[in-house]
């Protein structure tokens, strides 16, 4: 189980900048695992594979405005990415674990004024990776407004925006967003769900597929590499996720009427596997996974699965070897890189039947 067998060869220009012009006209490559075949298709077409013999669980997670830009009162640049809202403090304090860069030019008590009504004040270093634990300092109660008006869209490092125009930051707020998005609490989107529009669930819905959304806040554990040679000792950090009693309701009568339960994105998949692992069954929770699904694995609930190329070397690509068996996946990137289809989050995706 070495970290060096999920390594491949990808061009940077393969790599998407922008989202697709329209949502639904993303490439999609198809795998059967059965037959062992690709096809390629766009994601229009996902409403003629799916039959409506099936149950299509979707993460309706909505992405936080968590990359603060700020300054010492030296003058000193310094970046705050936040991951997620601690329990803990007293006196209505705000406390958040976050990333910060360069993390050695802080120190506990140090100020980053954000704006003229945001400011973070560093408390106690979590992690030599620039984890930190931090006070985000502000007047009133409701920082989901702080951060819209101080905050910027936590587009990943592989996408560039050295420069970003106000027309581009409107972009990013709307498309690394999926349109069924709900409750703020991510810090990256879960990107297989980028590609559905309304239209394409109303005409799944008209042809008999159910829809269930399960929440599942996308943080650090999704998209930390793996630094360790043997994956056996990587260690995810944990993601919180909830399932309602409608939704599983609807999960655990769709297995017991033998329906398909396709996933939309890895986060999907963990919710739900890591639900049947701790409980035996799908049931109303609010709880947190650090499950790591690499090969060989037993997937207990899902049987299909919408899903990015992602990163070499990344516990996602783990994931989908675990379902689709690695060989096959590693012969279906390399189709992808040659067809050139574009990777990673506002790029291409795969369906795994």
């Amino acid at each position: 189980m070495l970290l060096s067998e999920y390594d491949y060869e990808l061009p940077e220009n393969l790599i998407a900048q922008m989202p697709a012009d329209k949502r639904e006209n993303s490439k999609m490559m198809v795998l059967s695992r059965k037959d062992k075949t690709i096809s390629h298709k766009h994601f229009y077409d996902i409403v003629d594979l799916i039959d409506e013999n099936s149950l299509l669980v979707m993460n309706n997670t909505k992405v936080l405005p968590a990359r603060l830009i700020g300054h010492k009162d030296t003058g000193a640049k310094i970046e705050v990415f936040l991951l997620k809202q601690t329990q803990e403090g007293n006196n209505n304090q705000h406390l958040w674990d976050v990333l910060i860069k360069p993390s050695k030019r802080v120190k506990p008590d140090t100020i980053i004024k954000i704006s003229d009504e945001l400011s973070v004040k560093a408390i106690e270093r979590l992690e030599e990776n620039g984890e930190w634990l931090v006070e985000l300092l502000f007047e009133g109660n409701n920082v989901l407004d702080i951060l819209h008006r101080n905050g910027q869209i936590p587009l990943p490092p592989y996408i560039e925006r050295k420069i970003p125009n106000e027309d581009l930051k409107k972009l990013d707020f709307e498309r690394y967003q999926t349109v069924y998005a709900k409750d703020e609490g991510s810090v990256a989107a879960p990107t297989a769900g980028l590609h559905f529009t309304k239209d394409i669930l109303d005409r799944l819905q008209e042809k008999g597929v159910e829809l269930a959304y399960v929440t599942l806040n996308v943080g650090l554990g999704t998209f930390r590499p793996v630094q360790c040679e043997n994956i056996l000792e990587h260690k995810m950090h944990s993601e919180t996720f909830e399932i309602s009693q409608k939704a599983a309701e609807q999960i655990n009568k769709a297995k017991q009427a033998g329906k398909k339960i396709i996933a939309v994105g890895t986060t999907t998949v963990r919710t739900l596997e890591t639900a049947y692992q701790k409980y035996g069954c799908i049931k109303p929770c609010h709880d947190h996974s650090e499950l790591f699904i690499y090969p060989p694995y037993e997937f207990k609930v899902i049987d299909n699965l919408i899903t990015n190329f992602h990163l070499p070397k990344s516990t996602l690509l783990m994931l989908v070897s675990a379902l689709a068996g690695k060989d096959f996946i590693f012969d279906a990137y390399k189709e992808a890189v040659e067809h050139n289809y574009r990777f990673f989050s506002y790029g291409d995706c795969m369906y795994i039947m």
